[in-house]
């Protein structure tokens, strides 16, 4: 019995093995004499061999059908059905054809370049002023023209003589920026005596009516001041009134 399981066995193994696939050897037809190791063959030498498409499978009316036009238009009616493509003379017939398709698609025949041509004009080319171009210039004026031109313009020169300047007309009230340039102490130094009760608070409520240091130093003069201070504008006694500084008068003349 254990005999009979074991030719059964091997049988089974013969059968399988008869009905695998060959698996081709991956070295064969690579490099020389089937070595894929084998060094590039030398300058010169032959190399032989099946191609991988055969010539019998390429044929005219497959090339045809790959580089026929896509298009429906005269370039593409232009090359007759069933014609071998791919000699001169078919390249030749389809250049024609596709640029005489381009000319009646846009109406403008193409430019040809050529030595001898015109320079073309370009559309839209705003190109240089009159009063730049030198030809158009030359063409209305010349040496004696602009001559005579000089010779009017020094005619209707005039010249205008000087005159002396007004005074100024001084007004009834005193002048601040003369104020200013008549002093040399600078802000804060004090120069008057000053004397009375609650003079800091007098002159925060006093100084508080005018809009400005300007409009409150020219009322300070108007009352007497700098040597005389009745509403406490001044109570540093340095000569000038809720703030005002006389630098920048003085600044101003030195620049």
């Amino acid at each position: 019995m254990r005999a009979f399981a074991s030719y059964a066995a091997a049988g089974s193994l013969l059968i399988m093995a008869a009905c695998s696939p060959q698996v081709p050897d991956s070295a064969a037809g690579v490099g020389i004499d089937g070595d894929p190791f084998a060094p590039p063959p030398a300058a010169g030498t032959t190399i032989t061999g099946e191609p991988l498409v055969p010539p019998a499978r390429v044929s005219t009316e497959s090339y045809q059908t790959a580089s026929a036009p896509r298009s429906s238009g005269p370039a593409a009616a232009a090359v007759p059905s069933g014609t071998a493509a791919g000699s001169d003379g078919d390249i030749a017939r389809e250049t024609a054809a596709a640029l005489a398709a381009s000319r009646a698609n846009s109406g403008v025949a193409p430019l040809e370049a050529s030595p001898s041509n015109p320079a073309p004009q370009a559309a839209g080319n705003a190109s240089i002023s009159d009063e730049n171009d030198f030809q158009a210039v030359a063409s209305r004026q010349s040496i004696e023209s602009d001559a005579a031109r000089l010779e009017r313009q020094r005619a209707q020169y005039q010249m205008v003589q000087p005159v002396a300047v007004p005074q100024r007309i001084e007004s009834a009230g005193p002048n601040i920026v003369r104020y200013a340039l008549s002093t040399s102490n600078p802000k804060g130094v004090r120069v008057y005596t000053r004397a009375g009760l609650n003079l800091q608070s007098r002159n925060q409520r006093n100084c508080a009516e005018f809009a400005s240091p300007d409009q409150a130093q020219v009322a300070f003069l108007e009352a007497g001041g700098p040597e005389r201070d009745r509403k406490a504008l001044d109570p540093d006694g340095d000569g000038f009134a809720c703030g005002w500084d006389p630098a920048p008068y003085r600044q101003a003349v030195r620049n």
